[in-house]
């Protein structure tokens, strides 16, 4: 019989593409993870990851064992629960600033780490306003982007801000440069207009939009240009220094979670390590 544990981490493994990342997904540690892994290759006679001290990757044989991986774990997730017990529910709330594109790539890799059987909420906004969700004790656990500073949270990183257009003609020399941004609420973009005002470089408000997709819309469009981080923006080219714009600080990337059950704590850990693994993967 295969070792569901074991399923589990490969599951992870293949997902987090790394072996590290996936341990402290589980909160255990490599080498764990390692044995287990090839426990589970020997009791199926398959090779199923090839390794580097880089990544992980699944061979031919782990793709068509992914799909099985995932029926069987979410079979034994159901067969341990009893209708009388409740969903285990999430909530979990992201600065759109602060993940935007990468949004995708930190459910996946949350959910990869509980039960299919959770439920997880998800909302998305400003830094501000996930911050105070929180705080209001509506959310589990949230993803913030900060400008200014502070002690409280954990920190999981930096993430630098740049200039982000997909047009050359977004932005023309002694004109006003045309900002696209979340609108007044927004910490981004009160730190471009600052350098901006410093820098004595006149702008105007040229979109104002409700998330990062439509931000990166509106510069692919050549609407403007939009100080973006680089996990919001895709990792869209930093063009401010082709047109002269003042630089932009990084800003740090903060946690803020509650961990009062082995739910709460497995979700917060996948929520860190999933974020933690785009700002490195960055360069």
């Amino acid at each position: 019989m295969l070792d569901l544990a074991s399923v589990r981490l490969f599951i992870l493994a293949v997902e987090f593409g790394n072996l590290t990342r996936a341990a402290e997904a589980a909160g255990t540690v490599q080498p764990v993870v390692s044995a287990r892994l090839k426990g589970l290759e020997t009791a199926l006679g398959r090779k199923l990851l090839d390794r580097t001290p880089r990544y992980v990757r699944p061979t031919d044989d782990g793709v068509a064992f992914l799909t099985k991986a995932r029926a069987l774990m979410a079979a034994h997730d159901e067969a341990a629960r009893f209708d009388d017990e409740p969903t285990m529910r999430l909530a979990i709330g992201a600065s759109d600033h602060a993940l935007g594109t990468g949004l995708e790539h930190v459910i996946r890799h949350v959910r990869a780490a509980l039960p299919s059987s959770s439920a997880i909420e998800l909302r998305s906004g400003t830094s501000q306003h996930v911050r105070a969700s929180f705080d209001d004790g509506e959310l589990d656990a949230v993803i913030i982007r900060r400008e200014a500073g502070g002690a409280d949270g954990e920190v999981l990183g930096t993430d630098p801000l740049g200039w982000r257009s997909g047009d050359e003609s977004a932005v023309t020399l002694g004109h006003a440069v045309p900002l696209v941004t979340l609108g007044p609420t927004c910490g981004v973009r009160a730190v471009a207009i600052k350098r901006l005002d410093a820098a004595n470089r006149p702008w105007r408000e040229a979109f104002v939009g409700g998330g990062c997709t439509a931000l990166l819309a509106a510069v692919r469009a050549g609407l403007g240009i939009a100080p973006m981080g680089a996990i919001a923006s895709g990792h869209m080219s930093d063009v401010g220094s082709r047109f002269g714009l003042p630089d932009l600080p990084p800003s740090e990337i903060v946690m803020f979670a509650r961990t009062g059950s082995p739910a709460a704590s497995a979700a917060a850990r996948a929520l860190e390590v999933a974020v933690q693994t785009m700002l490195r993967s960055r360069a």
